[in-house]
């Protein structure tokens, strides 16, 4: 495998052919404004109010691109015996179905979520709710995401922009629940459980966004690390991508209450979406180690590295690519729309145009993995494909960055996309994604792999939810990302949260948790 380092202090020329990588002076700042809330429990429960049923406006990186039919060696085009895992919870989640009265105002549902010490919390575009993870009981919500702001003041208290992460700190023991403000002044939100139970007190933040607010902050993402929480956004101006922004956030103080410090880097158009690496299990990285961040090229992935100082945010760096060359690939659907559903014309999106939430880091006994997934072209025309998952495990990410697996799960000539990935403590892996062709209609299903299973490859696949119904009358917007996460108890369960649809019709997704584990982890 060659790969091309290419170490920066300011600027970074000639990591890939016509491509330029900048280094930015740090953006730093203080929050805006932070307190401790009241106990959520004690907050009103009520889910978004009413409005006008719409599609999210999905802004792409860039522009449609050419496709290219070339053979993808990582291919993996029939799969094994069933995958062979231990089912655990399946329950209903917030969406059509939650309750009598739930209502869809609008589309994607950006599903996502994270199991805690006893209580799963997952939160779609405008509203969260807190689960027992032992029974699947609804313990609160679903409620408006900016609850959790309310009596704090300002645009996170007054604006539901939808766009959240659900995290877990499981190192703290505490939940970390954020999403942007999308009215100007952009902000970012970010609530800090002060302990393990959702339903508690909250460490509440509000930050402006970064480049001074004049950017729209889209698509933002979360990972959780020692020394930041590390948040990623995709900046655009009007409706020119203007390149993505890293984020650290100093997470010493959030979990305190005291003042925070954000420290942030804004990169050029021609980065790709970036994905900060997210810390599954109970080993850290290395004592110093930079938070790793993540995009792809032409068949390459980029690897980025921030290393924050908040003693002297000055001397923070944003520093990259390594280019890690990988197998010949094109995007799903162009980066646009083009995955069929049963009886009817309308084709779904596939978000191919970047890497899929999350960037998972394990440190098993020394050995670092990076895990990552995106959607891309396996066969067909332009507008009707069969779209399959890439899925890359990356070792050594702090010295000599490799690709240690790689594959296309795509046994069939069903299409598979909007994955999320993840190993537990055994290095079992298991990929969650969508399903949905012309005769099925879009599903949640998962695969996996255990340590000895050939390297690049994935076991059958399992059900979590069948679908039945189509999305009709041209929405087209499906994801616009889904969520598996590690259980902090075991480190060996996985948990996974997807869409899908009870019956055919528009803004009526409903979605699905669900868990599950492999035998041989302990």
């Amino acid at each position: 495998m060659i790969r091309k380092s290419i170490p920066l202090v300011w600027f970074c020329v000639l990591c890939i052919p016509n491509r330029v990588w900048a280094q930015s002076q740090p953006e730093v700042s203080v929050d805006v404004k932070h307190d401790v809330s009241p106990a959520l429990r004690d907050l009103p429960r009520s889910p978004s109010p009413s409005e006008p049923k719409h599609e999210r406006r999905l802004r792409l990186t860039h522009g449609p691109r050419e496709l290219v039919s070339q053979p993808d060696p990582a291919l993996q085009s029939s799969a094994g015996p069933l995958v062979n895992t231990a089912a655990g919870q399946n329950f209903q989640g917030v969406g059509i179905g939650i309750d009598n009265s739930y209502f869809n105002c609008c589309a994607p549902p950006n599903t996502n979520g994270a199991a805690g010490a006893t209580q799963y919390v997952q939160w779609v575009n405008l509203d969260f709710a807190v689960f027992d993870k032992t029974t699947g009981n609804l313990v609160a919500g679903p409620t408006a995401g900016n609850t959790l702001w309310n009596g704090f003041g300002g645009p996170c208290e007054t604006n539901n922009s939808g766009d959240p992460i659900a995290q877990y700190d499981k190192a703290a023991g505490r939940w970390v629940l954020a999403q942007p403000v999308y009215v100007s002044p952009y902000m970012y939100c970010i609530a800090i459980s002060t302990t393990s139970d959702a339903t508690g007190t909250y460490n509440r933040y509000a930050f402006a966004a970064p480049n001074n607010t004049t950017l729209f902050p889209d698509y933002p993402k979360l990972g959780v690390w020692p020394d930041a929480y590390y948040a990623s956004f995709n900046a655009f101006s009007g409706n020119t991508f203007t390149g993505p922004i890293a984020c650290a956030f100093d997470r010493s103080a959030m979990l305190t209450g005291a003042t925070a410090t954000k420290v942030c880097f804004q990169q050029s158009s021609s980065v790709g979406s970036l994905l900060p690496s997210d810390l599954d299990g109970a080993t850290a990285p290395p004592s110093g180690s930079p938070n790793f961040y993540m995009s792809f090229g032409s068949n390459s992935l980029n690897l980025f590295k921030f290393h924050v100082d908040f003693t002297k945010p000055a001397n923070s760096t944003f520093t990259g690519p390594t280019v890690i060359p990988v197998a010949t690939f094109s995007e799903a659907c162009s980066g646009g729309t083009c995955i069929p559903q049963p009886s009817t014309s309308t084709k779904l999106d596939s978000l191919g145009d970047r890497l899929m939430y999350r960037l998972a880091y394990r440190n098993r006994s020394g050995t670092e993995s990076l895990l990552v997934n995106h959607s891309i072209h396996v066969s067909g025309g332009k507008h009707s494909q069969v779209t399959g998952v890439r899925w890359y495990e990356i070792q050594s990410p702090n010295s000599s960055p490799t690709v240690h697996q790689q594959g296309t799960f795509s046994p069939d000539s069903t299409s598979r996309w909007m994955g999320s990935i993840a190993m537990d403590k055994a290095g079992n892996i298991a990929l969650g994604y969508s399903t949905s062709s012309g005769s099925v209609f879009p599903a949640i299903r998962f695969t996996g792999r255990v340590p000895i299973d050939p390297l690049g490859t994935m076991e059958g696949e399992n059900s979590i939810q069948p679908g039945a119904g189509s999305q009709v009358v041209g929405l087209s917007r499906w994801g616009d990302y889904s969520s598996m996460s590690m259980d902090p108890v075991d480190d060996c369960t996985f948990w996974y949260t997807n869409e899908y649809l009870m019956y055919s019709g528009t803004y009526n997704w409903s979605t699905r948790i669900a868990s599950f584990k492999f035998p041989t982890c302990q």
